[in-house]
């Protein structure tokens, strides 16, 4: 079960809903991926323009918990005006906070993602932020009271999977919030990886949407997630420089 303020969840995928090829495979993907929580950019919607297309419009929103994001916000006070603007549509009080400090790699600013959370913690909202792989500032939100942190697997949209896994699992060791792991999963190996690693979800967007056949690889997420939570939970054995047989050699036959 995932727990995020107080809300719960069967589901440990995180599915974004852009960049789909139309919106039949986007709702088919999101049907298959049995996901519970979607994200989407509140800048990327018409929420007060009902004449205008919108992935909601497929979608039975009763059945999901949505989370807006910040995406395209630079500056604290930024994504603090979009989640307000998210909050007051109705749409929910949980919201992912996103603040990019360089739009060449799109990695989040610490200060500013910092001082967004503080503000929107003051408001009451449930905050989950996006954030590189740094161990200190995922410590420094979690004792400012940050309901979840994100920290990327890799730059938004790369598909190069894990490439700190050192420092995602120091994350994931010290975290006392739930730790999604966002950004930069490519496969659904990538996605078990970070299941594996003992992160409490996964949340991707790309690599579903912008696969070869979005459906297949949704519920291919789907799986590997579930997978890679098991394995964590059963525990892999130890890596050994020498092979060790499976079978005892005590009792056997000498003819």
């Amino acid at each position: 079960m995932l727990k995020i303020g107080p809300y719960s969840f069967q589901s440990r995928l995180l599915l974004g809903t852009g960049k789909y090829p139309n919106y039949d495979i986007q709702k088919e993907a999101v049907d298959v991926s049995e996901a519970e929580i979607l994200t989407f950019a509140v800048r990327r919607m018409n929420i007060f323009e009902p004449k205008q297309p919108n992935f909601l419009e497929k979608l039975d929103v009763k059945k999901y918990t949505l989370l807006p994001n910040t995406a395209g916000a630079s500056t604290a006070e930024e994504a603090v005006r979009i989640a307000k603007l998210a909050k007051a549509s109705g749409l929910c009080d949980m919201i992912k906070v996103e603040v990019i400090g360089d739009f060449t790699t799109l990695l989040p600013d610490p200060f500013e993602t910092y001082k967004a959370c503080e503000q929107l913690l003051e408001e009451g909202f449930i905050v989950l932020p996006y954030i590189s792989d740094d161990v200190l500032l995922a410590k420094r939100l979690q004792q400012l009271g940050v309901h979840a942190v994100m920290p990327g697997a890799s730059p938004i949209g790369s598909g190069q999977g894990i490439v700190n896994p050192l420092n995602l699992s120091l994350i994931i060791e010290q975290a006392e919030v739930p730790v999604i792991v966002d950004a930069g999963i490519g496969s659904p190996a990538d996605a078990a990886t970070a299941m594996e690693l003992g992160a409490d979800g996964v949340l991707l967007n790309t690599a579903v949407s912008s696969a070869k056949d979005p459906v297949k690889m949704a519920k291919a997420m789907k799986l590997a997630i579930d997978a890679g939570r098991l394995g964590f939970e059963a525990g892999r054995i130890p890596k050994k420089r020498y092979a060790t047989a499976s079978s005892p050699m005590e009792g056997l036959s000498t003819v």
